[in-house]
């Protein structure tokens, strides 16, 4: 048997390096399409110049930006998404299959629609806007709260499909000997439920931190793009093509170490399986 066992593991490595012409040609392609790009970009950067470029005031006002409003998505993400997750994965009613399909229409939805979206919800003449407006004297587009919102908008149903995937692969048995104890659903909540999918809303949290932070189409349509306020990272580098691509390019190298350690962060979920 460990002959066996040790002919049929030499089999599926050389079946590996045998891959047919037809499917190994296009994966190749496929690898040299995603990877090029970010290669060009690494070679084009005008290293001697990072430091200076990076220091420039704008620069690190649009970055701070950025990480101080994708922090402020990601929590409220956090505080809605998780226990719209948990009514989606452990409650039964009405619609549940077509809520679950709507959670998921910012990921498929254009940035600049969600935006425009927004805007008729939230502008001064909107569903809630107006009456935030007229009754609190709360102004929220083109305002550095838009951007929150902008980016928790996109980034929430990275989170709830993240935390409903970890919700239904917990174990129950462990709730329900909780229950069984005497311990009320918001206990169990809290003491079982949470710690058992931790490792999904980590997951979930990080994503999300990194679609808001590279959010676009979305925020510079319901939140302008007025430097200091709203001009996050993606804006600073789509309005920096227009006058100084140099710049570009180092704005970009940013955010592609940014990306990178996201993944860095997430390998052990998800790059450990074979």
């Amino acid at each position: 048997m460990p002959a066996a066992a040790s002919a049929a593991a030499g089999r599926d490595t050389g079946d590996a390096f045998r891959a047919p012409l037809v499917l190994l040609l296009p994966a190749l392609l496929g690898l040299a399409f995603l990877v090029l790009p970010p290669a060009a970009l690494l070679l084009r950067t005008p290293w001697a110049q990072l430091p200076r470029r990076l220091t420039a005031p704008g620069v690190l006002d649009a970055l701070w930006l950025s990480l101080v409003t994708a922090t402020l998505a990601t929590l409220l993400c956090l505080l809605l998404g998780v226990p719209l997750a948990w009514l989606l994965s452990r409650t039964r009613f009405p619609g549940r299959r077509l809520v679950r399909a709507l959670v998921t229409v910012p990921l498929v939805l254009p940035p600049v629609v969600g935006g425009v979206a927004l805007l008729l919800v939230f502008g001064r003449h909107g569903l809630l806007g107006g009456w935030l407006d007229a009754r609190f004297g709360l102004t929220l587009p083109f305002t550095t709260s838009a951007v929150v919102l902008a980016e928790a908008f996109v980034a929430m149903p990275f989170l709830v499909i993240s935390v409903s995937g970890a919700l239904r692969a917990a174990d129950r048995g462990l709730e329900e000997a909780a229950a069984t104890l005497g311990a009320g659903r918001w206990t169990t909540f809290r003491r079982v439920t949470l710690p058992l999918v931790g490792p999904g809303v980590a997951a979930g949290a990080v994503l999300c931190w990194a679609r808001a932070l590279g959010e676009f189409g979305a925020t510079i349509t319901f939140a302008g793009n007025f430097p200091g306020r709203t001009q996050t990272m993606p804006l600073a580098v789509y309005l920096a093509m227009e006058t100084d691509p140099q710049a570009a390019i180092v704005l970009s190298v940013l955010l592609l170490a940014v990306s990178v350690t996201i993944l860095a962060v997430l390998r052990e979920k998800w790059m450990t399986s074979p």
